[in-house]
């Protein structure tokens, strides 16, 4: 098998098993949002390293809901200084600095992402969203969260602060193709597969604001003619909640 398929191949398993395991969990998680999004609150997103990539992915996007702010902090965002990120994301204290520096609402809600829930920046961050009353959706990996010990001084992981939990269901350490006579395996998965349950929690939290009767504030295509017209007034219904606009 060329490597490529292998590598589709490993993709689609863990589509199938996301699929087949996280129904009741995305329905959750939507709830939560759609509560938040219908009393003007604002989904706060936040990740460090390449879990940052998966929260710029539904920010400011095209067919997704308006009221999404991404939490960035670019000492631990992975795209400049990346190997001072790998470290700054173990520094216990920063997340809870970042968390303050959001000003959220008492009606908002947090989605915090990394894969290995075990780093202290995400942890601090999501404990700190839920001492101050805010629901938390964490998306991660359980099982190799599990596997490995916590990066906190509390023993806590990511996971331990989740009201729902997203379970990608990645392969063991990432790795989607094995080979013989390598040691490390290649292709990552938790990157795709993160993306698309943040897609999909976000698709079905629209869906159930609609059917509460309510128009979902969901952006149009900036591209489309018409598009940054019909935007124009939800940049300005959010423009002073969304931080990083």
């Amino acid at each position: 098998m060329k490597g490529y398929e292998a590598f589709f191949d490993g993709i689609q398993a863990v589509f199938e098993r996301i699929r087949s395991t996280q129904g009741e969990n995305i329905e959750k998680a939507a709830a939560l949002i759609a509560d938040a999004v219908i009393q003007d609150g604002v989904v706060h997103i936040f990740g460090t390293g390449h879990s940052n990539a998966i929260a710029e992915e539904v920010f400011g996007r095209a067919n997704t809901l308006a009221p999404v702010n991404q939490v960035v902090d670019l000492s631990m965002a992975g795209s400049v200084n990346t190997v001072r990120s790998f470290y700054m994301e173990r520094v216990e204290g920063i997340g809870a600095l970042i968390f303050e520096h959001v000003r959220a609402q008492p009606q908002d809600v947090f989605l915090v992402i990394s894969n290995s829930g075990r780093n202290a920046v995400p942890i601090d961050f999501a404990r700190a969203a839920q001492e101050h009353g805010h629901k938390v959706i964490v998306e991660t990996c359980v099982e190799f969260s599990l596997s490995q010990p916590s990066r906190h001084s509390s023993g806590k992981r990511l996971l331990d602060y989740a009201d729902v939990i997203l379970d990608n269901h990645t392969p063991f350490a990432d790795v989607v193709v094995k080979v013989d006579g390598m040691q490390p395996g290649l292709g990552s998965a938790s990157g795709i597969a993160g993306s698309m349950l943040v897609h999909a929690v976000l698709v079905e939290a629209a869906i159930q604001i609609q059917a509460r009767g309510i128009e979902p504030p969901v952006f149009m295509h900036g591209n489309l003619d018409g598009g940054m017209e019909y935007n124009q007034s939800l940049l300005d219904r959010y423009w002073l909640r969304i931080r990083n606009w």
